[in-house]
């Protein structure tokens, strides 16, 4: 499976909501109706496909802390890749907040120059996976941005998405996000497994609608017929927080909790309609 083609929306709105199991099936029948399955879940069983990132972070975590702040100009670095394959390319990804806008830009490139990229330095035109004059920009921002807080690997974050797209224009995109697992981890290693990953939303799940002009009211009507709450569902910011950022601060033996994906989680860690963000 290649994305080497996924289909960006640069700038957009999201909006996310914490959803049981038991609504995966019945909302997949609603959006399939306005929206198709995107090509990279085509063809799965469960229309799924695996996603994994490694969060890069200052030693003392602020972009953790901006999200944890709700801090309304803000950013994200990752590097996302999809399997295990050492051929495989990997995705430099720098998501921008700027008020309630997203901004999202990332550059492909050859899995053995992800080292040169994480020293700082352009890697050679052969080994970025476009031509695009645009891609390189982005890389070099995303170099910028990790040079001027230092930025580290800092936690692993995984889950298997569902994904499903506007089949024109790619104007509204439709994800749910199941098994969203974290760990700490400290070097830019890319294997899907995990030693201790921490289930953050333990059975629940993250639905996202993403769209870049007009919210379209069938999203409305969903919403009201699902009753969905909106919530922030950061990832690794929620990851983070309930592991403990001390775990991710440093080095600390294998780090990382392992609770089992039915936990509860106590009530004081659901967070309120837009938090995190």
């Amino acid at each position: 499976m290649s994305h080497l083609h996924h289909a960006l929306q640069a700038q957009r709105f999201e909006l996310k909501y914490q959803i049981p199991s038991s609504l995966i099936v019945p909302i997949r029948d609603f959006v399939r109706s306005y929206l198709v399955i995107d090509e990279f879940g085509e063809g799965s069983a469960d229309y799924s496909y695996p996603v994994h990132s490694i969060y890069l972070d200052s030693e003392d975590l602020q972009t953790f802390h901006w999200s944890l702040n709700g801090n309304k100009n803000r950013y994200k670095l990752r590097v996302r890749f999809y399997d295990n394959n050492p051929k495989g390319p990997v995705f430099f990804e720098l998501k921008r907040r700027m008020n309630d806008c997203i901004l999202k830009e990332r550059c492909g490139v050859r899995r053995a120059a992800a080292a040169e990229v994480m020293a700082g330095f352009i890697p050679d035109p052969k080994n970025i996976l476009s031509s695009a004059p645009s891609q390189i920009v982005s890389l070099q921002r995303f170099c910028n941005m990790m040079h001027d807080i230092k930025a580290k690997p800092k936690s692993h974050v995984a889950y298997n998405r569902e994904a499903w797209v506007s089949p024109h224009d790619n104007s509204v995109r439709v994800t749910m996000d199941q098994k969203i697992r974290c760990e700490p981890c400290f070097e830019l290693r890319f294997e899907t497994a995990m030693k201790k990953p921490f289930y953050v939303f333990g059975k629940d799940n993250i639905l996202e609608v993403k769209f870049t002009n007009r919210y379209p009211n069938w999203i409305k009507e969903m919403i009201q017929v699902f009753k969905l709450m909106q919530c922030g569902g950061a990832k690794y910011a929620w990851g983070m927080e309930q592991v403990g950022e001390q775990n991710f601060s440093k080095v600390s033996g294998d780090g990382g909790l392992a609770p089992e994906p039915d936990q509860v989680l106590p009530k004081h860690l659901h967070r309120k309609q837009g938090e995190h963000a």
